[in-house]
């Protein structure tokens, strides 16, 4: 049996206050990875809603295996609904360690906006040759990033994707790859 592909979808967290329409953009890249068979892999948070949260509620809708990265220690996370299958405790703090855990736990990510946590992940991605997409129209760092390379080295353009059905299918097809 092959193993699913793990698709991180990482965006903006509450507090960031993104519109309603970007957390409905989110809940339907986790509805179709969930349809595509993909495990919904993102940064869980412990105080706050995200649009990473918002995609594990869309996977879950349709089926789906969801896994939330979380920082510090417990398994206590802002999930009211119980849409994650599995915590991940890292016991590391946001900034960097825990982000390092994520990313690398993915065969590659799609980014929804998002502040220094999305930007700090797609810059791991790129270092790791992990394959990204970033949504378009939806401000943040994955509307700055669509269609960019993080640096001058050009290894991996971030993809960029208009709708989250061009990011999914582009993700999985990335992913896909040998």
């Amino acid at each position: 049996m092959k193993r699913k592909l793990q698709i991180g979808v990482m965006g903006s967290a509450a507090d960031l206050n993104y519109s309603d329409g970007v957390a409905s953009l989110a809940e339907r890249v986790g509805e179709l990875l969930a349809e595509r068979g993909a495990v919904t892999v993102y940064g869980a948070e412990k105080d706050y809603d995200s649009l990473s949260t918002a995609a594990a509620r869309g996977a879950k809708r349709k089926g789906g295996l969801t896994i939330g990265v979380t920082y510090g220690k417990g398994k206590d996370i802002w999930d009211k609904e119980g849409n994650t299958d599995v915590v991940v405790v890292t016991g590391l703090e946001r900034g960097g360690g825990r982000e390092f855990v994520l990313v690398n736990s993915c065969d590659a990510i799609i980014a929804i906006s998002g502040g220094s946590g999305t930007l700090t992940e797609l810059a791991i991605a790129y270092q790791s040759n992990i394959p990204m997409v970033a949504l378009t129209g939806v401000g943040g760092w994955s509307e700055k990033l669509a269609g960019e390379f993080i640096d001058a080295r050009k290894r991996r353009p971030v993809l960029a994707a208009a709708t989250p059905e061009e990011a999914v299918e582009m993700v999985i097809r990335e992913a896909s790859q040998p």
